[in-house]
């Protein structure tokens, strides 16, 4: 089993290579062995990428920051897999949906094709656990006399 930054993300960043992947599968495509090796691409760009912004006890802090998008251009993260892995950018331009908004978020990855499109979601899991209520954040307090018991003082 694979440990290191990127472990905790696995299973999002591989639905979300993996949904790109399956968009580029079909008539006038590409060949599977250049698919294989694009997802592989995308799977570390990403990895690499989200590697300092993935928090999983704030799941929405750094949603922009993972956000997959094609707006009438390619996302670069996209762009750059797909010539690491020998595919024509603008082959693979053609081939994705001209709106792709792509949300690759601690516990849920989701998408959507157009400006009004619905929302769906790809993968799902567990949340991760949060310390129970009243309990210290391990980080320490976050101003003087945030641990302190009982009402605050206030000067007399």
């Amino acid at each position: 089993m694979r440990r290191g930054p990127g472990a905790a993300m696995r299973a999002e960043v591989a639905s979300a290579a993996g949904f790109i992947t399956r968009l580029l599968r079909g008539p006038g495509g590409f060949a599977e062995e250049q698919l294989q090796l694009f997802r592989e691409s995308l799977q570390e760009a990403l990895t690499d990428h989200y590697q300092h912004h993935w928090f999983p006890r704030t799941p929405s802090r750094g949603s922009g920051y993972r956000c997959i998008r094609i707006n009438h251009r390619l996302d670069p993260l996209v762009g750059r897999a797909a010539g690491e892995s020998g595919l024509s950018p603008r082959r693979l331009f053609q081939l994705l949906p001209r709106e792709l908004t792509l949300w690759v978020d601690p516990s849920e990855v989701s998408y959507r094709i157009g400006e009004d499109g619905s929302i769906g979601v790809l993968y799902r899991g567990p949340p991760a656990r949060s310390p129970p209520i009243g309990a210290p954040d391990a980080r320490g307090p976050r101003y003087p006399g945030e641990w302190r018991r009982g009402p605050a003082r206030t000067a007399a």
